[in-house]
């Protein structure tokens, strides 16, 4: 899957938005599950954490890397469909404010019965633009926060 994120947050706040690992990671990504978040390891530019959205049949265990400040890497160590997978999130400024963020990511060796479920995801338009819509609103919101919280 490959979708590209227009927003007027800063590549700063795309980044802290992406990488924050605290227990407000299901607040600022809104289709996380809080009951199945769960962080294993966290470093100063690094994160193993447990994700799902409520309801959904996949979970994923990921490793997540961003010692270069402009690149969000991530590699999938365990999931519920028995397979893998990796992914980048790559942000820049854009010219006239904000950010431009362009997501690719791919699941892998997944079992007989998830493959066409993950095909459509991965592969549909429809999954591109609502991953793409639910990504920029996710991180418009994480920088009206952060101006809210610098007017206080």
């Amino acid at each position: 899957m490959r979708f590209d994120v227009e927003t007027k947050a800063t590549p700063e706040q795309v980044l802290r938005a992406f990488t924050d690992f605290s227990e407000r990671r299901p607040q600022i990504w809104s289709t996380l599950d809080p009951k199945a978040y769960e962080v294993r390891g966290l470093g100063d530019t690094w994160a193993v954490a447990r994700e799902s959205s409520p309801g959904s049949p996949f979970w994923v265990v990921s490793r997540y890397d961003w010692s270069d400040p402009s690149v969000v890497r991530w590699t999938v160590e365990e999931s519920s469909y028995g397979g893998g997978g990796s992914g980048t999130l790559t942000i820049e400024p854009r010219p006239t404010g904000g950010s431009r963020a362009h997501a690719w990511w791919e699941s892998t060796g997944a079992r007989p019965l998830q493959k066409p479920m993950l095909f459509v995801l991965h592969h549909g338009p429809l999954g591109r633009l609502v991953f793409a819509r639910l990504w920029a609103a996710a991180f418009d919101r994480y920088a009206d926060g952060e101006h809210a919280a610098a007017r206080e």
